[in-house]
């Protein structure tokens, strides 16, 4: 082979091994350096999925992290190549189809390596700030976690809170452990009196790892149901890392709870082992330590009746989105009157709410974005808002939704799919599916609800979307867009 062709050869199997690896990258942050996660990912179409890393172009966003992990793999590359290079040219063939081959898993435990540093790191920032959070004696830490209505929830807390306390959260979707620790090490001050966490996780001890650090004085147990079931191994497994918050608590603290969470209630009942004495239930469906009546879900708005079984009542009235925002809204309610607020004052704070998911699109298209995350309670949630503020008040009113299939939901991931595709039926005129990994149970689901009438499509193109879903983008109408949607399609909707 002559030495420029050579040249260029090499070259070329340098950027084709840098781009798959860049893949690989961006799939591993994706699932946070999860092994349960980037697994469940390949639980369905696993050919379809590794082939991906050939066609797509993937690269992940740019941190300390991933940048020393992209610089030690083309170091490593360069010098494979000027090894390589010098061998033979049927040598040189054979080492780089054997490294094509097993690129996946060498990218793989390449980039698990990094862990180790990281989880060093980790370790150290988290001891950091449990240190730092322990000098204030005088906060009050609150944990909210659950399987849905985490973010909500902190959210609605923190606003109430501030109209009497100097409060901490933290922010967005930050609820890892990382996240919450850095929060403290930059932002908790002296002045604050009351720091809210959103703990999240993808396994057991997670939730315990962070209460350790952080010590909550109030935990908030939103709801429980099958998300994450893949990571976790077992629904007996999710509840009892969403208890590790309660577990925590010590006997001097309270423990709020979603009394419209079947498995909460349930799982409550059985654990003997919670030191907290004070166990403070809310429900939105029937009387609990705080609950609603007279409950109003209008498109932009929900109001009821918040009574407490110590007489205390309010009418609350919020610029909020759906019903499930009632019990959200209730259990930051509990918590605000466990530190010394009225409901009177707290439906005051409650008015200034707002929600900006509802937005307008092109032609005057109610678009309902829930474009950040999906699990099957939040779907449902957003199906029954349409059918009560819109097919029940304007039958002739069309509704199409987008959306992917759900992720890492497990064992419980078919029924979980067919049960959806009934709703769906039941409440959408059009539904496009995005990913094909359980577009059989969906289809299934929604085919047996409608006779076989329903529109159900698999469309994984932006424009093939658009052009299905066009006719729908007029004034009246309304489109859903759950979890992930391409953003060639956002921007064809014109959404404002």
């Amino acid at each position: 082979m002559l030495l420029a062709i050579k040249i260029l050869f090499i070259v070329v199997w340098f950027l084709i091994f840098g781009k798959l690896f860049l893949f690989w990258l961006w799939l591993w942050q994706l699932k946070n350096y999860h092994l349960g996660r980037f697994r469940a990912h390949f639980e369905r179409q696993k050919i379809k999925k590794f082939l991906a890393s050939f066609y797509r172009l993937k690269v992940p966003s740019q941190t300390k992290k991933t940048l020393a992990i992209e610089g030690a793999w083309f170091l490593a590359l360069a010098v494979f190549f000027a090894y390589a290079g010098g061998q033979t040219d049927d040598n040189f063939r054979l080492l780089a189809v054997v490294l094509l081959l097993f690129l996946p898993l060498i990218a793989s435990v390449f980039i698990l390596l990094f862990q180790i540093p990281a989880l060093i790191w980790q370790a150290g920032i988290m001891r950091r700030a449990k240190n730092k959070i322990r000098s204030f004696g005088k906060l009050t830490v609150i944990g909210v976690s659950g399987s849905f209505g985490k973010t909500s929830t902190k959210e609605f807390l923190a606003a109430i809170l501030k109209e009497k306390f100097n409060v901490l959260k933290t922010k967005e979707n930050i609820n890892a452990e990382v996240g919450i620790a850095q929060t403290i090490l930059r932002e908790l001050n002296d002045a604050h009196q009351v720091f809210v966490a959103e703990i999240g996780a993808y396994q057991k001890g997670k939730i315990k790892q962070v209460c350790d650090m952080i010590k909550p004085n109030i935990g908030i147990l939103t709801g429980i149901n099958q998300q994450h079931l893949a990571t976790f191994g077992s629904q007996k497994n999710i509840v009892k890392a969403k208890f590790e918050l309660l577990r925590a608590l010590p006997e001097e603290g309270t423990a709020i709870l979603n009394n419209d969470s079947q498995q909460i209630v349930e799982s409550a009942r059985r654990t003997e082992s919670l030191r907290v004495k004070s166990k403070m239930f809310c429900s939105s469906e029937t009387t609990a330590d705080l609950w609603a009546e007279n409950v109003a879900v209008d498109k932009n708005r929900i109001s009821f009746m918040a009574k407490s079984r110590d007489g205390d009542e309010a009418l609350f009235e919020a610029n909020l989105i759906g019903r499930q925002n009632v019990i959200n809204v209730l259990m930051a309610a509990v918590c605000g009157k466990k530190l010394g607020m009225t409901l009177a004052e707290i439906a005051e704070a409650c008015a200034n709410f707002s929600q900006n998911n509802l937005k307008k699109g092109i032609n005057g298209v109610d678009v309902l974005d829930y474009t950040y995350s999906a699990n099957p309670a939040s779907v449902s949630a957003h199906l029954k808002y349409l059918k009560t503020v819109y097919k029940d008040k304007n039958p002739k009113t069309r509704i199409a939704i987008v959306m992917p299939c759900l992720i890492e939901l497990g064992s419980a991931s078919k029924k979980t799919h067919y049960d959806l595709g009934k709703e769906i039926a039941r409440v959408c005129d059009l539904c496009v599916i995005t990913t094909k990994d359980r577009f059989k149970e969906l289809r299934k689901g929604a085919s047996e609800a409608s006779e076989g009438s329903h529109k159900m499509f698999l469309l994984e193109n932006a424009q093939d979307i658009w052009s299905k879903i066009r006719d729908f983008a007029q004034e009246g109408n309304v489109i859903l867009l759950e979890s992930r949607a391409p953003k060639a399609l956002m921007d064809m909707l014109e959404i404002q």
